[in-house]
């Protein structure tokens, strides 16, 4: 395990190499003591001041950039953090999510895709696989049982135009919704309307289960 400074910087390697498609970080703007632990891990090559991840870094990059985001999708959907402290607690949260309780968390969240700001969260093993030993507590609104209530916790929408559409419906996280029935298409009730949405639709509502 490196040091809580190396793994910030391991999260700045993936954005800026492999979500923004620069190919090399700056090492001047990093203390050279982190620079040399991740070096001699075997993370980073240096070519100047240019640090470039090596195939064992970028796969460290990835489990640091989803810790962190796991991190931030805990503190907004179990603990409703609001969104101006949401970086800030993930920041801390986020070194302690080791020894498989990334995965832990994972599950429960129902291994979710993206985090509260829309990036992408990286796989694990247990996304994977699968892996469900307790029912997640955030689920998309096409594995709800009908019935069942819950609160509406993010939309991730893959098109912009329907994102829009839900919102101007008053499909909003944290509107209480219930589940009325699954086929033909997913009939669901928020507020006093009732909606009717496809299989596709729902699978990009996220809801935090009402447990009883």
């Amino acid at each position: 395990m490196v040091s809580e400074a190396a793994q910030e910087v391991l999260e700045d390697l993936w954005t800026t190499i492999v979500e923004n498609k620069k190919t090399f970080l700056d090492a001047s703007n990093y203390a050279p003591e982190v620079i040399a632990e991740l070096k001699e891990h075997g993370l980073i090559a240096l070519k100047g001041k240019q640090v470039k991840m090596t195939g064992k870094g970028e796969k460290e990059s990835a489990m640091a950039i989803r810790r962190h985001r796991l991190a931030e999708r805990l503190l907004a959907d179990v603990f409703n953090t609001v969104d101006q402290v949401l970086d800030d607690h993930a920041c801390r949260l986020e070194h302690a999510l080791f020894d498989g309780l990334d995965e832990a968390i994972c599950t429960l969240l129902g291994h979710p895709h993206f985090c509260p700001h829309g990036k992408p969260i990286p796989e694990g093993k247990c996304c994977e696989k699968k892996l469900e030993t307790i029912r997640p507590i955030i689920v998309p609104l096409s594995e709800m049982r009908p019935n069942e209530q819950g609160q509406i916790a993010y939309v991730h929408m893959s098109q912009r135009d329907l994102l829009d559409k839900m919102l101007a419906m008053g499909i909003l996280p944290g509107n209480d919704i219930t589940l009325i029935q699954r086929s033909p298409s997913f009939v669901f009730k928020s507020g006093h309307s009732q909606f009717a949405v496809d299989e596709e639709i729902a699978s990009e509502i996220f809801i935090r289960i009402r447990r009883h």
